[in-house]
């Protein structure tokens, strides 16, 4: 795997990026052509905690990770298995990619630990009635919610409301 490794108000020292591409670097027995894939990884600071992003391009899959911690070194460790741990959650749902043969990135054969399919255990339906981005923050707070789907008034579509980690706020925009 390649490593396009850099940091944001933090200096990355020569120990810290073989730390990355050694944890990181184990996540190469899941693909098939390790060589052909790069990984991103940000590290950054937020307050006292160090964070560690990594974006992982395969060909047909995008896997990203964020952790933070006041050690870099945890938040690394950290990040690693929970990409390991998207991957290994997911690996259902790739082979049936694969067995409908679409292309596949992934080697597949690996023993899983534990057996927990996702399954859908509530539907719900919403009022879509239409209203304005301000007001869907209000609804989305009172509910206390992590996202919010409303028609949005001004362009008569379908948005998604959603919190991000830092606080603020996005917009999907559904065409």
């Amino acid at each position: 795997m390649k490593f396009n490794i850099h940091g944001k108000k933090l200096d990355v020292t020569s120990s810290i990026k073989s730390y990355i591409e050694e944890k990181i670097g184990r996540l190469d027995k899941y693909f098939e052509n390790p060589d052909d894939i790069t990984a991103t990884v940000l590290i950054k600071l937020r307050g006292n905690n160090q964070v560690v992003e990594v974006t992982i391009n395969a060909n047909k899959f995008v896997l990203r990770g964020e952790e933070s911690n006041k050690d870099l070194y945890a938040s690394i460790d950290k990040v690693s298995d929970k990409i390991e741990r998207q991957i290994r959650k997911n690996k259902t749902r790739m082979s049936k990619r694969v067995s409908k043969g679409l292309p596949n990135d992934f080697v597949l054969d690996f023993e899983e630990k534990e057996e927990n399919d996702n399954v859908i255990v509530k539907r719900k339906v919403i009022e879509n009635k239409p209203m304005d981005e301000e007001e869907a923050i209000l609804q989305m707070e009172l509910l206390g919610h992590e996202f919010f789907a409303f028609k949005n008034v001004e362009t008569n579509e379908v948005n998604i409301l959603y919190k991000r980690k830092d606080g603020d706020y996005g917009v999907l925009e559904v065409k």
